[in-house]
């Protein structure tokens, strides 16, 4: 094992939350201002994972004022204090770009009981 497979491997998360496409979840993101850092949340539907290891990430679309908005994260980053899932979405996809041309009631992701 060379030194970036070390560096990786120790920069892995221990307890990686489970959470699939479709889920309604909030994510507890640290912000630093300055000096200061304070906790985030950012709530949404998650539209896709990308990737493994190190280098994986989720994208979370949410509307905030009429207006969608989607940001991706690192699923191993020290950002990421925490993720909660509120509801688990019953979906057939594998990405669920195609919400982001629905408005209103269709843009919602049946809850999965």
């Amino acid at each position: 094992m060379n030194n970036f497979d070390a560096f990786k491997s120790e920069q892995l998360k221990e307890t990686v939350p489970s959470f699939n496409v479709g889920d309604t979840i909030r994510v507890h993101n640290l912000i630093k201002e300055g000096t200061r850092e304070r906790i985030q949340m950012y709530e949404g539907t998650v539209i896709g994972k990308h990737g493994g290891g190190i280098s994986e990430t989720f994208t979370v679309r949410r509307v905030a004022y009429g207006v969608g908005v989607e940001k991706t994260f690192p699923l191993h980053s020290p950002h990421v204090v925490k993720v909660d899932v509120l509801r688990r979405g019953k979906v057939r996809r594998a990405k669920l770009y195609y919400l982001r041309d629905r408005v209103g009631k269709s843009s919602k992701v049946k809850e999965l009981i």
